[in-house]
């Protein structure tokens, strides 16, 4: 199966271009089958991964959480299975 694992930060005003390359520099303990990164309005960053897994709730590598004085909130996440 294909789980989607989506991250979403939204930077502190002003800030949303050092997030985004924050977020471009992490690496992950190995690669997924994809990754995209996205930005929105209001210096918001996406990150979309995909990854083959057993299950949706297997153990995945997942993008940290940046630093308190980058963003307004904690980071959001979410998981997806791929019905195709």
């Amino acid at each position: 199966m294909t789980v989607a694992l989506m991250w979403e930060a939204k930077a502190v005003r002003g800030r949303g271009a050092e997030l985004l390359e924050w977020a471009r520099a992490q690496e992950l303990a190995h690669d997924p089958q994809r990754r995209e990164t996205f930005r929105a309005a209001q210096d918001r960053v996406l990150v979309i991964t995909w990854w083959d897994a057993d299950d949706v709730g297997a153990e995945l590598p997942e993008l940290p959480e940046p630093a308190t004085d980058l963003v307004t909130r904690p980071v959001h996440r979410w998981r997806f299975e791929s019905l195709g």
